[in-house]
């Protein structure tokens, strides 16, 4: 597990949470510091904060997307993120989405679901197993994007709270913005 964040207590708060659960932790202070430890690391899941030093979340997700090594690892954003953020993170190729306030169990389910779906994934590249009657969509390179075609997989980025109330927008015009699952899902090849 690699925890990407330039704000120290926020990263000692996701360390903790995820070492009381018996993961084993490390954390960056940006994303240029992410792209450094990777390749020894070799995290089953990289947490990113979007607002960074030298290199944001948005474009070291973009730069784990486009390295081989690294395309496949589970990404979840964690932070309090714009609608702009969340849409170009899904561009990138962003996994899930974690609001900033969140309470530890909110950040731990969705550890855990990432970790679950990378090791099923593992299990059928293994078995050789197929994913006939899935949705189709998949990441640039072909590899099958899971968050998009396992109905199991809770890809919720904001807990259940539509997209304005996660970030306090209320009600008015940009009401009712957060993506919904088709909206998602047709992002998906991007």
């Amino acid at each position: 597990m690699l925890v990407v964040d330039d704000n120290k207590v926020i990263r000692q708060l996701i360390r903790v949470n995820l070492e009381l659960e018996g993961l084993e932790v490390v954390t960056a202070a940006d994303g240029a510091e992410c792209l450094d430890v990777i390749h020894q690391v070799r995290p089953d899941v990289v947490t990113l904060d979007v607002v960074m030093p030298r290199l944001d979340g948005l474009r070291t997700a973009a730069r784990l997307r486009a390295d081989p090594r690294t395309r496949n690892v589970p990404l979840a954003i964690v932070s309090a993120c714009t609608q702009h953020e969340v849409e170009s993170g899904l561009d990138v190729g962003v996994d899930a989405f974690l609001a900033k306030p969140f309470e530890p169990s909110e950040l731990v389910r969705l550890v855990r679901q990432l970790m679950d779906r990378r090791e099923s994934d593992r299990e059928r590249a293994m078995s050789g197993g197929s994913r006939e009657g899935s949705a189709g969509s998949s990441r640039e390179g072909g590899s099958p994007d899971p968050a998009f075609e396992d109905p199991s997989f809770d890809a919720d980025p904001f807990g259940g709270r539509p997209f304005d109330d996660a970030f306090g927008a209320g009600g008015g015009p940009d009401a009712g913005l957060g993506l919904d699952e088709t909206e998602r899902a047709g992002r998906a090849g991007h």
